[in-house]
């Protein structure tokens, strides 16, 4: 078993602004794309890859995430970044990855379905050669703080892992496309949609409101520990479990029966969702330490950018903390070699979270690795009160099967 954070507050608030500096190795799509992001290590060989958590290092060299403090700077290099992207391309390429910036595609294009069954905007980054998948990661690194981008690296990876390794039939395993709503800008608002099965990343940046928002955004993992191409253990979803189980081990007994006995919600990729609250523990059943465990939780969702945007997104879900409701469901115990993973919700006035441990694999199975229940997870991120910067309203998918499937299941 790994070592849990500390609950006190100091280590709560550095959870808010976790960065992952100076590391890098790669990790091969099917496309043959190599991404430069930060993974995490086994340190110990007797840890299992398949039931338990791991004990990670990072390896020290270089990287090119942009790790930014400000909202301009963020805005301004992932402009930048979207602008050598768009260099590389041919004209007919172009304008499949532009759309205008309240084109309604924006909320019917991205799923936590494979590709096959909700097709996503823009190109596939499959399709294109190194150069220009090289200019399109720059993009999401210069987009996301070193620990988010680590995390979606990690996601892409396991996808990868299963196309190359599970009984999996699901040929866009491991296909990742994106887009853009609006034309990049410092001062226009405009979007970038990047996602395929497990990862639906909706960043909205204006540079006029000096805002850059992630809602809604999807992260998946399946399996939640997988060995990459260069030998070494990955688990995607390692500080988000970190975080959910030092939340929940600060609170008294008390606190976690009503904690458990509330109503987890899910609302899929392609709901339009009421954000029902439900029962549960309240954030004003908590004390300050609390809170702060419980915001460093959603900080893995609400806090994917700089450091100035990320505190002025979780200073909005505090000012409205007390009328939040959580609700936990599953194991007590972060040990992945007992029990079917967990599920919870978070359910607030200016935040929505969801995390679902899916009960089966999709078909995606790989002998002696969990790919499902802990190793299938999928969670979602919106905020009730400005997804997509309310540049569209939300759409079902055009596919009958909808942006996704009830609890956050995947197909079978």
């Amino acid at each position: 078993m790994m070592t849990r954070k500390s609950t006190d507050e100091s280590t709560a608030r550095r959870s808010w602004y976790r960065k992952i500096t100076g590391c890098a190795i790669a990790v091969t799509l099917v496309s043959g794309l190599t991404l430069a992001g930060c993974t995490a290590a086994t340190t110990s060989s007797e840890t299992s890859a398949a039931t338990t958590p791991v004990e990670t290092t990072t390896t020290e060299t270089s990287t090119t995430s942009a790790a930014t403090s400000t909202t301009a700077e963020t805005i301004s290099s992932t402009a930048a970044a979207a602008e050598a992207f768009l260099a590389t391309l041919s004209d007919e390429q172009r304008e499949t990855v532009l759309h205008d910036y309240d084109d309604e595609t924006k909320s019917t294009s991205w799923s936590n379905f494979p590709v096959t069954f909700v097709q996503r905007a823009g190109v596939n980054l499959s399709d294109l050669t190194d150069e220009q998948r090289t200019a399109a990661l720059a993009v999401l690194q210069s987009l996301l703080s070193d620990e988010a981008y680590k995390t979606a690296v990690g996601i892409m990876g396991g996808d990868e892992y299963l196309h190359e390794n599970s009984s999996s039939t699901e040929q866009s395993l491991g296909q990742y496309y994106i887009a853009f709503f609006g034309d990049p800008s410092d001062t226009a608002a405009w979007a970038v949609q990047f996602g395929g099965h497990h990862l639906g990343i909706n960043a909205d940046l204006n540079g006029g409101a000096h805002t850059v928002t992630f809602a809604p955004t999807h992260l998946g993992v399946q399996p939640a520990v997988y060995t990459n191409a260069s030998g070494e253990q990955v688990q995607p979803f390692d500080g988000i479990y970190t975080d959910a189980f030092a939340f929940f081990d600060s609170l008294t007994s008390e606190q976690q029966t009503t904690l458990t006995s509330g109503d987890v919600t899910f609302c899929a990729p392609g709901d339009t969702c009421d954000f029902t609250s439900g029962s549960g523990l309240t954030g004003a059943d908590l004390t300050d330490d609390q809170k702060q465990l419980l915001l460093g939780l959603i900080a893995n969702w609400a806090g994917m950018a700089d450091d100035e945007t990320n505190a002025a997104a979780l200073a909005k879900i505090e000012a409205t903390l007390d009328t939040t409701v959580i609700a936990w469901r599953g194991e007590t115990t972060y040990d992945m070699s007992k029990g079917n993973g967990i599920s919870f919700s978070i359910s607030g006035p200016n935040v929505y979270v969801a995390l679902e441990a899916q009960p089966g694999s999709a078909g995606a199975d790989v002998d002696g690795v969990t790919t499902s229940g802990w190793g299938h997870v999928h969670s979602i991120y919106r905020d009730p009160t400005n997804d997509y910067a309310n540049s569209v309203t939300q759409q079902k998918a055009s596919n009958t099967m909808g942006g996704g499937a009830p609890r956050g299941a995947g197909p079978a």
